[in-house]
């Protein structure tokens, strides 16, 4: 796990498209007469036309009730379902592949346990790693002793609880929500199946099949693993070892990082890279400058139109001529008035 490199967008893409390969096929009962539907058309109904003040949707002889439509009481339902509908999702090979090893990788990582939930707070180490004789076992009561004593007694208590599923599911057999506990890998079956097929939440896989759908429940990273000795040492020859390819895959060799060090943070401030740059300059900070409505703010006015100051002085200048003037006139009529009175 110190070069993991799980891609968790990867894992949940696959995990999406290969659970939709085990659905069944499924839609509304259909026949071969003229409308091509049962469901929702098992009525004698016929359009009354027009005339009538009422709709011209087909309606049950006797009694008036519109039939047929989605919208009707009884009736078909809007596009129905059909079984020729695209089942099936293909993957690329070496995304499922991918996929897969990241999987396995985030198995043995234990931040990534712990956080789906697990319960290994007392377990030495991950991955777990058994031997052989864990293939022989037959009782489940051994199975279960067997758990507790790698410090999995918490984890059993965890996956004893079962809830009922909300919604139509119950209808639809999968009436419990049941909890996932320890994925038991193992490379031969010796009675292993049966010792654990029993105990609700534990799932076991033989080494040479192992499923995205039990590496990954849900898409999400972090199953708990028990491998048996066996089975761990041949992983090597089904996914290679890193420097060379896989002996079962043709062609297939493990991804491997572009980089050595992922962490740039301590690349850049590592002495062989600082010891060749620049000293840093001094932080200018950058002016973000805030729109102004230069209608209303004379300040943006006259960074924008130079040309404003003048304008303004005209406009003040050419007041002061015009009331100049005015006044002129009015004393000018006054006097006219006075000397109009005297002389009379």
């Amino acid at each position: 796990n110190a070069e993991y490199m799980g891609r968790p967008d990867i894992v949940q893409f696959v995990h999406t498209n290969v659970r939709k390969n085990k659905r069944q096929a499924y839609g509304v009962m259909v026949h071969n007469g003229p409308s091509g539907l049962v469901a929702g058309h098992q009525h004698s109904a016929h359009s009354w036309g027009t005339g009538r003040a009422v709709a011209r949707i087909p309606r049950v002889s006797g009694s008036g009730r519109a039939a047929f439509g989605n919208m009707c009481r009884g009736g078909r339902m809007f596009d129905p379902t059909k079984t020729w509908r695209k089942w099936h999702r293909k993957i690329n090979q070496r995304q499922r592949r991918y996929a897969t090893v990241s999987a396995l990788a985030a198995s043995a990582v234990p931040a990534l346990v712990m956080a789906r939930g697990h319960k290994v707070e007392e377990v030495e180490e991950l991955p777990i790693v058994v031997t052989n004789d864990l293939q022989s076992f037959s009782k489940t009561g051994k199975a279960e002793e067997f758990l507790a004593s790698i410090g999995l007694g918490d984890e059993l208590d965890r996956i004893q609880k079962k809830v009922s599923r909300p919604g139509k599911g119950k209808m639809r057999n999968r009436r419990f929500k049941q909890k996932r506990g320890p994925l038991i890998i193992y490379d031969s079956d010796e009675n292993i199946v049966r010792a654990f097929r029993n105990l609700k939440g534990v799932d076991l896989c033989q080494v040479g099949r192992l499923n995205l759908l039990q590496l990954a429940p849900g898409g999400h990273l972090g199953r708990l693993c028990i491998w048996t000795q066996a089975a761990f040492e041949k992983l090597n020859s089904i996914y290679g070892d890193g420097d060379s390819f896989s002996k079962e895959k043709k062609g297939y060799r493990l991804p491997r990082s572009l980089m050595t060090n992922s962490d740039l943070t301590r690349i850049i401030n590592s002495d062989e890279i600082q010891s060749v740059l620049n000293p840093a300059k001094p932080h200018t900070k950058l002016g973000i400058r805030k729109k102004k409505n230069p209608l209303t703010n004379l300040d943006e006015m006259r960074r924008l139109n130079p040309y404003r100051n003048q304008q303004i002085r005209n406009e003040i200048l050419g007041k002061r001529k015009r009331t100049s003037k005015t006044d002129k006139n009015v004393r000018k009529a006054q006097k006219a008035r006075i000397f109009k009175e005297i002389s009379a």
